[in-house]
């Protein structure tokens, strides 16, 4: 009872003012708007989405419009994350309109092709940062070795197959989606959508989505720990100065990697498998407020490219001094 009280507080939004026959007993407890309808969350979604926009814009101008053909390995993973933090900022204006108007039309855009965008270039962004974190680890622990994930055209088949697969895992469910209903109150969450057959894939994706998550999870920090063990091996057979704060670096950039994937990441899947199979209304709050954590990875990514890229910081500098040239002329 608590929880519901809770809830409907703090959903307080013109959306609650109406009260349309629910069969859902979700629905039925815990209200028939979003969380995300609050002007507390469009306001946060609203800033997130303009930080973000100039970051991302910055880093695609350095990434996509720079005349740099050479590229590693490492350049073409970091283009893929740039790609799904750009395309997932697109889909926030979808997003905040969905939860501050009435219409029909927009809720329809977003519960089938915003909401479907939206999951896809997150969970890109996921496996990308791993990808990366294995492409840190292997040029740290295997310097002498040329693995395949370091091969340019291993990679470029690599963010390609990551790609086709999360768009295929997508596709099944949006097109069950569209074969449902949509004559429904504009009002309802997006669940309220899904027939039978479409809550059960529903709920197929998240414990997919979830077990893809946990692997990644394990792999980073495996990968994390044994690149210390590598470091802390090399800082006792060397004593030049000039090693010294080259392992230390790699050991920050790493612990950066990590740092920003468990903070923006890890809360949300603690929560979004509890609130796929509970009807607490409690766990509507804690999503809501876990997916406003996982969209600060699309600020905080800007950050991973300077510091992992030499090749990126290097075109960042090269687009800087050049305007600053043209300005004093």
């Amino acid at each position: 009872m608590e929880s519901t009280v809770s809830a409907t507080v703090f959903t307080t939004s013109p959306r609650d003012k109406i009260k349309p026959n629910m069969t859902n007993k979700t629905q039925a407890s815990c209200g028939v708007t979003e969380v995300s309808a609050h002007p507390a969350f469009i306001f946060a979604y609203s800033l997130v989405f303009l930080i973000s926009l100039v970051l991302n814009s910055i880093t695609m101008r350095v990434y996509f419009c720079s005349s740099q053909r050479v590229q590693s390995s490492i350049m073409v993973y970091m283009k893929n994350l740039a790609a799904a933090d750009f395309f997932l900022c697109l889909c926030l204006p979808l997003r905040i309109a969905y939860n501050a108007t009435y219409s029909i039309t927009i809720r329809n855009i977003y519960c089938s092709f915003g909401a479907t965008a939206f999951y896809i270039n997150m969970y890109a962004s996921i496996l990308f940062m791993d990808i990366i974190a294995a492409n840190r680890y292997l040029k740290i622990v295997r310097q002498l070795e040329t693995h395949a994930l370091q091969m340019v055209r291993t990679a470029r088949h690599i963010s390609i197959g990551t790609w086709i697969s999360l768009l295929a895992m997508s596709f099944i469910y949006l097109i069950l989606l569209l074969q449902t209903s949509w004559d429904l109150d504009p009002k309802l969450r997006c669940e309220s959508l899904h027939s039978h057959n479409l809550r059960v894939v529903y709920k197929i994706i998240h414990c997919v989505a979830f077990a893809i998550f946990l692997f990644v999870l394990m792999s980073l920090v495996f990968l994390y720990w044994k690149t210390l063990q590598k470091i802390k091996q090399a800082q006792l057979s060397t004593q030049t100065i000039s090693s010294s704060h080259k392992f230390n670096k790699s050991k920050r950039n790493m612990l950066v990697l990590v740092v920003v994937f468990c903070v923006c990441f890890v809360p949300y899947h603690l929560v979004r498998l509890p609130y796929v199979f509970s009807s607490d209304c409690t766990f509507n709050i804690l999503k809501e407020l876990t997916i406003m954590l996982s969209v600060l990875n699309v600020c905080f990514d800007p950050v991973i490219y300077f510091i992992f890229c030499k090749a990126f910081r290097d075109q960042l500098r090269k687009k800087y001094l050049q305007r600053s040239s043209e300005d004093q002329t």
